[in-house]
């Protein structure tokens, strides 16, 4: 997908940006990043190299000690638009539990339209219609705590979805899941690309990085690469040497050309080599 033609939703020019109290160290050095409406875009980086700070920024939860972030034109520094600025970008964090605060699953999706000040009317019809493109119709009477972590994660997106932003940001939202956890919050984020939201996803996870349309590799605060998937895992010696892996399919590729046997380079996936092997057989 080219996406240098759509409408840039997220602006982030110059930006650094150091937590006070640390002298001044910089976590985020001169960041240049444009991310634009119905992109899937994925942050990847050894720990350390300043993916949350950067999710944070892009939706005024921080603001960069130098450059600017611009939501739709509006500065994230400027307090004013904050309220505009949330509304746009949605942020859904790591713990489902820490972001969890009403009794039911339908108290919780009703939470951020009230304090938004939706009509209840609109709430409802809203609830209704996330409810079932979340597949958590059967659990609106169920109290958040009694849910798997899964199912916990997909009502902190859907909670978020209601308020419909232009934008959802997450920061390692299967970090602390299950594998099937993990896999049903990931087929719900290629739901969400499917339907042309707009992703900004931050993982350590390479394999969750495979449909993104761009990916961003940080590394010590800096923006070290920009690209489609391909690039980014055709670059094996460099992706080893700062701490990060190419998905295991795509490893099992490289590995069986280096035997001297010719295979696509695209495979990155496990369905990638069922689709090849069929075709071969």
């Amino acid at each position: 997908m080219r996406v240098s033609n759509r409408k840039k939703v997220i602006c982030l020019q110059g930006v650094s940006y150091s937590y006070p109290g640390t002298n001044n160290r910089i976590v985020l050095d001169n960041i240049n990043l444009d991310v634009h409406a119905g992109e899937m875009l994925v942050l990847l980086g050894p720990n350390g190299s300043g993916k949350s700070t950067l999710a944070r920024l892009m939706n005024g939860l921080l603001a960069p000690s130098c450059g600017q972030v611009l939501v739709d034109g509006l500065n994230t520094a400027d307090d004013t638009s904050l309220w505009q600025v949330r509304k746009k970008v949605g942020m859904v964090f790591q713990n489902p539990d820490n972001q969890l605060v009403a009794a039911t699953v339908e108290e919780e999706l009703a939470f951020g339209m009230e304090n938004l000040g939706f009509p209840p009317e609109e709430m409802m019809k809203r609830i209704r219609e996330i409810s079932a493109r979340m597949q958590l119709d059967e659990l609106l009477n169920f109290p958040p705590h009694r849910l798997s972590g899964g199912q916990k994660q997909r009502v902190a997106i859907a909670s978020v979805l209601a308020i419909e932003p232009q934008a959802l940001v997450l920061d390692e939202p299967t970090s602390m899941l299950d594998p099937a956890g993990r896999r049903e919050v990931i087929s719900e984020l290629n739901r969400l690309k499917q339907s042309g939201k707009t992703v900004v996803l931050v993982t350590h996870d390479m394999t969750e990085a495979i449909t993104a349309d761009r990916i961003v590799v940080l590394v010590q605060g800096k923006a070290a690469f920009m690209g489609p998937p391909r690039e980014c895992f055709s670059r094996v010696a460099w992706l080893q040497e700062i701490g990060l892996e190419i998905p295991p399919a795509a490893e099992l590729a490289r590995r069986i050309r280096g035997k001297g046997l010719v295979v696509p380079q695209d495979l990155y996936h496990v369905a990638d080599w069922v689709e090849y092997l069929c075709q071969e057989s």
